[in-house]
């Protein structure tokens, strides 16, 4: 439960206050998707909070970086999962903006491809995993395997259920080499998403991000608010927990993914490593030329 007042609100661990209780059933219907838990209670507010983590995420991952060449094998995994216009997009523009862009490696999972199909689900998000030192982020992620694959019946029954405990196996894998896994489901309304796409319609330049396959997917909410019900049930572990982020107020959904990013590399705690050379023995060789 978060403390009363606006400072003790931003000063609780935001990853506890979000995360989801594994092996328990969820019920996304719930939690209110235009809550702002533990954090700024407005825009304005939330704006300025966005802004004070600007300086020691970079700091974090420059140190992250650093210890890499020393060989420190930590690295993070952010997965961004969420229903269409959840804001996943928009999620990884605001928070990169925070970051030095060569330390990060993003991917955007599609549909997979022929070649992709030809192997194992876990297949391709092997070949993107961020290196040591690195923030990776995953728009959307191996998580579609037992999302839209459930909702639209591509792999049978059997397969999915299996495929739970596949991701269990692989994502404690990856934090036993040195991953911390940072799982967001971007919590959206069902009101709210088609506020978001009549905007799209609204403007030209948003076209583009319009399908018309969104309005028959929108049929299908139920079933994927019970695919991701599922999903968290199953696979929010002690290892990679899932965090539900409230998205309706995209201000609000771009400062909590940020201020889960500073608190769990806040955790990691990276060091610049120590100078392998005589560092005053360097400084008078220099003055001397």
């Amino acid at each position: 439960m978060a403390k009363k007042g606006s400072k003790a609100r931003e000063e609780t661990a935001l990853r506890e206050v979000l995360r989801v209780p594994g092996g328990k059933p969820v019920d996304l219907s719930a939690y209110d998707a235009r809550d702002t838990p533990a954090g700024p209670r407005d825009k304005q507010a939330g704006r300025a909070a966005m802004s004070t983590l600007a300086s020691p995420l970079a700091d974090l991952q420059e140190r992250l970086w650093a210890a890499s060449t020393a060989g420190d094998r930590r690295r993070i995994l952010l997965v961004l999962q969420g229903m269409d216009t959840s804001g996943k997009g928009g999620t990884v523009k605001h928070v990169i903006g925070l970051f030095n862009p060569s330390g990060c490696r993003i991917h955007a999972f599609k549909a997979p491809t022929p070649k992709e199909l030809e192997h194992p689900f876990l297949w391709r998000i092997k070949r993107v995993l961020p290196q040591a030192g690195e923030l990776g982020i995953f728009d959307r992620s191996h998580y579609e395997d037992v999302l839209i694959a459930r909702v639209r019946a591509l792999a049978p029954p059997a397969e999915i259920e299996r495929r739970y405990d596949e991701i269990n196996r692989f994502e404690k894998s990856l934090t036993d080499d040195g991953v911390t896994v940072i799982k967001c489901f971007l919590h959206i309304s069902y009101d709210e998403q088609r506020e978001r796409l009549l905007k799209r319609l609204d403007r030209p330049d948003k076209h583009w991000k319009f399908h018309v396959s969104d309005i028959d997917e929108r049929a299908l909410w139920p079933a994927y608010q019970q695919a991701y019900e599922t999903a968290l049930e199953r696979c929010s572990t002690p290892h990679a927990p899932w965090h539900l982020v409230p998205a309706d107020r995209k201000w609000y959904r771009d400062w909590a993914v940020s201020r889960l990013l500073l608190e769990h590399l806040s955790e990691l705690d990276p060091r610049y490593p120590e100078a392998d050379f005589d560092v005053e023995e360097a400084r008078r060789r220099l003055l001397e030329r």
